[in-house]
């Protein structure tokens, strides 16, 4: 459109300014050649729905703009024309020019339009509104207008609107009738998002999305009397009359469309009044196929270019992996594919089914890892390729699916897209989301699958039939399929290994879109998902739950995010009159149990882990290990044969049989150290070792070759220093003992520091700022203060397991150590770099800790293990009070140490 009246943008919507005579001018005069024109009217429900915050945002096309749909085969152009309609739209309007503007609503603009089209002899049809409805009108014109052209009423219903062959035939048939103006009154938005993809192949030259304006023109519905639409009350009037359908648009989907046209509103410039270009969010044409390699079937080979680099993580998936890769295969014979799947250590023969395809790069990641590091292990042999598809191991993809996809990125349209998915039966699968909010998850809680049709910011999940029709960008959706352009997908990073199972996709698009990238849904690719999955439905459910917790906590405040998990807790109460709910309510609401969940686990085929192993050190000090010392090195055994990983022992102090022990295991280094000092022990490996990272490990842990190997390759970049997860082995123990560490279990904080796990590693450069270790008691709570949150990490990695002690009074022995080395450390003024401040590196206090435990508190249980945790933590800072006490007064200090826990029976599963 080359008209160059004045424009503006209100919250993303660009209008046309114009008076009513150029409008119906411009309506009624246009040019069969220049192709078809749609006209929507921009009110606040339009700013709602297709406005930069809107659902449908960047769907349409506006006068500098145009689309293109494809529905028909070969792309057809479609001009846009949004005129001013609604009183606080005009009232912007006429604030941003200095000047008035009229109110061109379509039923004010139809009756003189139709005026117009009768004069000039043109035909007009009518899509919209029930058959009762367009019998009156058929009247109503007859009578008032008998030189009226009417080529057709089209009354389709709304399961015919949602299927596409039924649109297609729909528009096939009002191409017969040949209008040459079409009046769509469907209902916003559905009325625009249906002329913007069959609107072409209607053949009309002009589109009309003029809402009810079939039932004012049958007078099926009575107007707003002249005196309430020219103050601007028609809502209040259409609300009086019509209370149960309109108040949820007038009462609370409308305001915000106010407050974001207040807020980003502008006048566009002169020069934006020219000719318009093809918008970068036409409909994409589907890729050629590349001729170059001619090899229908085949998969891409590592080293060439490819198309797309298709990503797959297996877990025992025999049953549906063959089906798979046949439908990868009809992909490629038109596009380049590279196929890499990620084992995460399946026992079935899904490998075996795997390597029946020489074409296929499957990667074993050394133990059952969680989907996102599956996926993190594949990326990293995507080589080059202009996208990434990641795919879950149970679906099935339909003819021509991966080519839509990636035309959608090779047009412009968005960074990353995903495709329509189906179940098992064909029936739609709700895959679209919506960012996970206080309000969504309230009303999900009390909803549930009730009122579909509610505000958008009280659902999670996009219910509605439109969202799977036609393409638009969201939030999210399910990751079962996901494509992005691969700089986009370089540029978002890893996907967060934190999440074994469930909500690692939701942060994937999430930090898609802080980068700015456009996530867009394309309903021309689909898949089926056969919905298959690993664990007992308890606790996948429960983990799903769990981790929606864990990550409204990554990315929010921790008062909103206790308020979110409150919100799941509800969901869960109330749904509990069902066992498998009930179960679920218990594991979320208390957060000692959230360990028992799946997380990751090893391998126990060595094999699987040690290919291309990372190269690291790990030192080991040794005070008379004897009992555990070879257990801790027989773990160790499979990596020393790489060679790649070197294992220093340092007896320090020992009286027994340590040295010899492990001076049995081939490749162990042994030294010894006079002084049983487990610092000194460690600077003494220091000076011994070669390589990096470096792994400090007490004597009684026992690390997998896969949690090692996880630890060594998280140490780059940012990380400087990490750890493992660690799971409590109380077996054996006292009720006090089992009593504190579930308790302790419970608290966040003790899972976030490097304490606890019995082990602890450092990169070359957090190695330079510790220097060498000081004389302390508690090297991990020191080493721990030395770095900001930032900068170290918790690894996703099978958990060490840490046996507690047996007996009260070796649990006491341990707590008065560990109240001792951070009371020396700061009554010693430990050095602390001026890079890390207080804030970010100090543990945390007694009160806080205190408070810490309150919020656990969930019943007689957790108030028992509350208080027992109370006392025995209590008991040792009140010894150091004790007038006399050798260690209140700064005096010597023996060595307090666990030996009941020190047994050859130890569990390390």
């Amino acid at each position: 459109m080359t008209s160059s009246h004045p424009r503006i943008d209100l919250a993303g919507i660009v209008v046309d300014l114009m008076d009513e005579p150029t409008a119906i001018t411009l309506m009624v005069d246009r040019p069969p050649t220049d192709g078809p024109l749609a006209v929507v009217s921009a009110n606040l429900d339009h700013i709602i729905q297709f406005g930069h915050d809107g659902r449908w945002r960047r769907t349409l096309g506006d006068s500098l703009t145009p689309t293109r749909s494809t529905v028909t085969g070969g792309p057809l152009r479609l001009e846009w024309l949004t005129l001013l309609d609604g009183a606080p739209l005009v009232a912007q309007a006429d604030r941003l020019t200095g000047r008035t503007w009229p109110r061109l609503a379509g039923s004010d603009l139809v009756d003189p339009l139709l005026d117009a089209a009768e004069a000039a002899g043109q035909s007009v049809g009518f899509l919209g509104g029930s058959y009762l409805v367009q019998r009156l009108l058929s009247r109503q014109l007859i009578r008032t207008r008998p030189g009226l052209v009417v080529a057709g009423m089209w009354s389709p219903d709304r399961a015919e609107l949602a299927d596409e062959q039924a649109s297609l035939r729909l528009a096939a048939s009002i191409a017969a009738a040949s209008p040459d103006i079409l009046v769509v009154g469907l209902g916003k938005p559905r009325q625009e998002l249906w002329i913007s993809r069959y609107g072409p192949a209607t053949g009309a030259r002009v589109l009309l999305a003029f809402g009810a304006v079939v039932d004012f023109l049958a007078n099926a519905i009575q107007r707003a009397p002249a005196m309430a639409s020219d103050h601007g009350l028609e809502w209040a009037w259409r609300l009086a009359r019509e209370p149960r359908r309109l108040a949820k648009r007038y009462l609370l989907d409308d305001p915000p469309g106010l407050v974001q046209m207040r807020r980003h509103s502008v006048l566009l410039p002169s020069s934006a009044s020219t000719a318009p270009t093809d918008s970068g969010l036409s409909e994409a044409t589907a890729p050629r196929p590349h001729t170059e390699e001619a090899f229908p079937g085949r998969f891409v080979s590592s080293g060439r270019p490819a198309d797309v680099a298709v990503v797959i993580v297996t877990y025992n998936n025999e049953r549906h992996v063959e089906e798979l890769v046949a439908s990868l295969r009809r992909e490629g014979s038109g596009l380049r594919l590279r196929v890499i799947v990620a084992d995460n250590d399946s026992t079935d023969r899904t490998v075996e089914l795997l390597n029946r395809h020489p074409d296929i790069l499957t990667v074993q990641t050394g133990g059952n890892l969680g989907y996102a590091a599956g996926v993190n292990a594949a990326r990293r042999q995507a080589g080059n390729a202009q996208a990434v598809l990641v795919l879950n191991p149970d679906l099935e993809v339909s003819a021509g699916s991966i080519g839509h996809l990636l035309a959608v990125l090779q047009a412009g349209t968005a960074d990353v897209v995903v495709p329509r998915i189906l179940d098992d039966a064909g029936e739609l699968a709700l895959s679209l989301r919506r960012e996970p909010s206080l309000a969504t998850v309230l009303g999900d809680a009390l909803f549930g699958d009730r009122w579909p049709q509610r505000p958008a910011f009280l659902a999670e999940r996009d219910g509605a039939p439109e969202s799977y029709q036609f393409a638009h960008e969201v939030d999210w959706a399910t990751g079962a399929a996901v494509m992005s352009r691969m700089e986009t997908d370089r540029r978002i990073g890893d996907w967060d290994e934190r999440f074994f199972l469930y909500s690692e996709e939701t942060d994937y698009f999430r930090r898609a879109r802080e980068t700015g990238a456009r996530v867009w849904f394309e309903p021309k690719a689909t898949m089926v998902h056969a919905e298959g999955g690993s664990g007992g439905p308890v606790a996948l459910q429960s983990l799903m739950a769990v981790n929606r917790v864990r990550y409204f906590r990554k990315h929010h405040s921790e008062p909103s995010a206790g308020l979110f998990r409150a919100g799941v807790v509800l969901t869960e109460a109330l749904r509990s009159h069902r066992r498998d709910r009930r179960r679920t309510l218990a594991i979320v609401a208390d957060e000692g149990r959230w360990d028992t969940l799946p997380g990751p686990t090893a391998t126990t085929v060595p094999a699987k882990v040690l290919g291309d192993f990372p190269a690291g050190s790990v030192i080991i000090p040794a005070h008379n290990e004897s009992a555990v010392i070879a257990r801790t090195l027989d773990a160790l055994e499979p990596v020393l044969r790489t060679g790649r990983v070197e294992v220093i022992v340092v007896c320090n102090g020992c009286t027994d049989g340590t040295a010899e022990l492990a001076a049995t295991v081939p490749g162990v280094q042994v030294l010894d150290c006079p002084a049983a000092s487990k610092t000194a022990a460690m600077n003494l490996g220091d000076s011994h070792a070669t390589r990096w990272p470096r792994v400090y490990l007490d004597a009684d842990t026992v690390i997998t070759p896969t949690a090692l190997r996880r630890l060594l390759e998280n140490l780059t970049g940012p990380v400087l220093a990490a750890r493992p997860p660690f799971r409590y082995d109380d077996s054996g123990a006292t009720w006090p003992v089992r009593s504190y560490y579930r308790a302790r279990r419970r608290l966040s904080s003790t899972q976030q520091a490097l304490w606890g796990a019995g082990l602890f590693a450092l990169s070359e450069t957090g190695h330079a700022r510790l220097g060498e270790f000081p004389d302390v008691t508690a090297d991990d709570y020191y080493v721990d203060q030395l770095f900001s949150a930032e900068e170290k990490m918790i690894v996703p990695a099978p958990p060490v397991h840490v046996r507690t002690p047996r007996t009260t009074a070796s649990l006491l022995k341990i707590l008065r150590r560990n109240v001792r080395g951070p009371a020396e450390q700061r009554s010693a003024g430990s050095p602390r770099p001026p890079a890390v401040s207080p804030a970010t590196a100090a543990s945390p206090s007694t009160s806080s800790t205190a408070w810490e435990l309150a919020r656990t508190l969930r019943g007689p249980q957790t108030l028992m293990d509350a208080l027992s945790y109370s006392g025995l933590a209590a008991a040792p800072r009140l010894a150091r009070l004790r007038p006399g006490s050798t260690r209140a007064a700064g005096g010597p200090s023996q060595w307090e140490r666990d030996d009941s826990s020190r047994t050859t029976g130890i569990s390390t599963a």
